[in-house]
């Protein structure tokens, strides 16, 4: 893995350095960047399982499969994402903990905005951390520990921040490390399809996208944000705990009826 990852920066990092010297719009740099590294990311996958581990197809082995099936299950986890966000919400409503409200400035166009955004937030960070990195853990590791160190690696990349801000919102890591065992279960309970678990991931994103572009919400001050959610982002706090309990129950169930155990990959071929 860290040769993997240490040939990807030497990749991207002399193209990706003019574009953050020469481009003065810090957002034009972010989209560019990030795109030739998911790029290179994608090409050097399909060459790793080429000459690595001699799997032609390793984007499929990945579970990232053009069928109906997956395309279903990526509807479903939408579905389960978008409902799961709006439900924490309705109940925080109910307890007078906020207030729906629609501003002058609102723009429909921020909920397809707001799908596409969910979708290529969802197909990129899946296909990194349940495809190639949950494979490349379960080659080593047993099935249980992948699971655990697949969450933990998902959550810790994304709370790398400055130290004080780390601190401020110290309540988000549970939340993530429950999120990222969820989207391990979402897979497994698919017999290893990244349908679902792209689906589910996006669906989240879709919600959390339409409030707060939107400005659809009112937070009462009388409740702690540690309840309701730091910055506004329902998943980190109390409630959002909750709720991806309940999601985590429900997936993990299914998971372990498929009787899921890890079993070594092929020998690569000569």
């Amino acid at each position: 893995m860290a040769i993997f990852l240490l040939i990807l920066l030497l990749l991207w990092v002399p193209l990706a350095a003019p574009i953050y010297l020469w481009v003065g719009d810090r957002n034009a740099v972010s989209i560019i960047t990030m795109a030739l590294l998911y790029g290179e990311f994608i090409f050097l996958v399909r060459l790793w399982g080429k000459r690595v581990y001699g799997q032609p197809r390793v984007l499929q082995g990945y579970g990232l499969k053009l069928t109906r099936q997956n395309g279903l299950e990526l509807l479903a986890g939408l579905g389960l994402g978008l409902v799961s966000i709006l439900s924490m919400l309705t109940v925080q409503e109910l307890l007078g903990w906020l207030d729906w409200r629609l501003p002058g400035a609102f723009r429909p166009v921020i909920i397809p905005e707001g799908l596409l955004v969910a979708l290529a937030v969802g197909f990129a960070e899946e296909l990194c951390f349940r495809g190639w990195l949950l494979d490349e853990l379960q080659r080593d590791y047993t099935i249980e520990a992948s699971l655990w160190l697949d969450a933990f690696l998902f959550a810790l990349l994304h709370f790398i921040k400055p130290l004080l801000e780390m601190i401020r919102t110290a309540a988000q890591f549970p939340g993530l490390l429950l999120l990222g065992l969820n989207l391990v279960w979402a897979k497994r309970s698919t017999r290893g399809r990244l349908g679902f678990p792209i689906g589910l991931h996006g669906g989240l994103v879709w919600g959390y996208y339409i409030v707060n572009v939107g400005q659809l919400l009112a937070y009462s001050p009388q409740v702690p944000t540690w309840v309701t959610g730091i910055d506004g982002n329902p998943l980190a706090g109390l409630v959002g705990l909750i709720s991806l309990g309940a999601i985590a129950v429900f997936l993990r169930m299914i998971s372990r009826r498929y009787n899921v155990t890890h079993t070594p990959p092929p020998p690569p071929q000569p």
